[in-house]
């Protein structure tokens, strides 16, 4: 296996499980991961929460870890990347609102290079158009959006993933089995033991 280099985007108050998780497990397996954040560079760090199901009608969430950008968001260079992830939390409300971002993400899908999203970060697909069609899983409070963008939603348990084409995606932190195992079949990854 080649090692790949992935791009990471996350943001303040990404879902701490699902920012450190998979940055940390992609990095263990061999894979160059680099975190980026709008605005923010290398050495600077984002806010993430911690989100847990307590049986509220929504999860609650909690202060978690600082978490440290290793890559400048100024200078990503789609070309450079041969996949991109984005975690998942209230992270995604705002970076669906930046157009560079939006462009990034459609760079990637025209690319047909491999997408993984968790959680909401399934509201930056939907913003940038690039799911139509397609099955796609999030958390359930964000399925009017990807309804809405024309995808199906895909309604899988909280510890499950779906991948239709270049999309590896899952409704919370409970799949990261199932979410990072089939992201690392996308990325041609054999782990052996």
């Amino acid at each position: 296996m080649a090692a790949k280099t992935i791009l990471f985007l996350t943001g303040d108050f990404a879902e701490d499980y699902e920012t450190m998780v998979p940055f940390q497990a992609l990095q263990a397996v061999g894979h160059t991961v680099h975190a980026v954040c709008p605005g923010k560079r290398a050495g600077e760090t984002i806010k993430t929460a911690i989100h847990d199901f307590e049986g509220d009608q929504t999860y609650t969430e909690k202060p978690g870890h600082h978490f440290t950008l290793n890559a400048d968001f100024d200078d990503v260079e789609v070309a450079r990347y041969d996949a991109l992830a984005i975690a998942g939390g209230r992270a995604p409300e705002y970076l669906r609102l930046n157009p560079r971002v939006i462009e990034i993400v459609r760079q990637f899908a025209d690319s047909g290079k491999p997408i993984a999203a968790v959680c909401h970060g399934a509201q930056v697909l939907a913003a940038a158009d690039v799911i139509r069609g397609r099955r796609i899983s999030c958390y359930p409070a964000c399925s009017p959006e990807v309804k809405l963008a024309g995808a199906e939603y895909a309604d899988i348990a909280v510890d499950a993933a779906v991948t239709d084409g270049q999309f590896v995606t899952a409704p919370a932190w409970p799949a990261h089995p199932q979410w990072l195992k089939q992201f690392l079949q996308k990325l041609g990854t054999e782990i052996k033991l």
